[in-house]
C-alpha cells in the first residue's frame, strides 16, 4: 500500500496553483451507500491560505449524504491534455464563517453564487495532488 506524504503547501508548483485558479468545472467523486462511485459536476476551489479546498452545495444533496457517511473523495478538473486531481477527506460545514469563505473562494474563481438558504460548505483536507506533467512538472 502506498504511503502518502502530507501536502507541502509552501512548495506547490505555480503551474498547479495557477491551474486551480483558472475557470474549469470539476468532477467530484464520492462513494454511494453501496460503495460505488458517485461522480457529479461541481465548482471547486483550492485555498492555499487556509490549506484546504472548498465546494459549495445544498445540504440535501446526494454528494453531502455520501460525504457524511464516508468523507473520502476525489476532485478532478480537465482542460484538454492538462488535468489535476485532489484526493482527500471532506467535512460538511453549515456555519456562517465557513460558508462565507467557501462562497468567496467560489466567486473568485467562477462567479457570485446564487442564493441558497440550504447551502453548506464542504471543506476538503487535501491529502495529495495529482496532475499531468504540464500542471505538476517532474522533479
Amino acid at each position: 500500500m502506498p504511503v502518502w506524504h502530507p501536502v507541502d503547501w509552501l512548495a506547490l508548483p505555480p503551474t498547479l496553483t495557477d491551474f486551480w485558479t483558472e475557470r474549469h468545472l470539476c468532477t467530484l467523486s464520492t462513494l454511494d451507500r453501496h460503495g460505488a462511485p458517485h461522480a457529479v459536476a461541481v465548482g471547486a476551489t483550492v485555498d492555499v491560505e487556509q490549506r484546504c479546498a472548498w465546494i459549495i452545495t445544498s445540504g440535501a444533496s446526494q454528494k453531502v449524504a455520501n460525504l457524511r457517511r464516508d468523507p473520502r473523495l476525489s476532485v478532478t478538473q480537465v482542460d484538454r491534455a492538462r488535468w489535476s486531481s485532489i484526493s482527500g477527506t471532506a467535512e460538511v460545514l453549515a456555519d456562517e464563517v465557513s460558508i462565507a469563505r467557501a462562497c468567496a473562494m467560489y466567486a473568485g474563481r467562477y462567479r457570485d453564487p446564487r442564493p441558497n438558504p440550504e447551502r453548506v460548505a464542504v471543506r476538503i483536507t487535501v491529502e495529495r495532488f495529482l496532475g499531468s506533467s504540464q500542471v505538476i512538472p517532474p522533479r
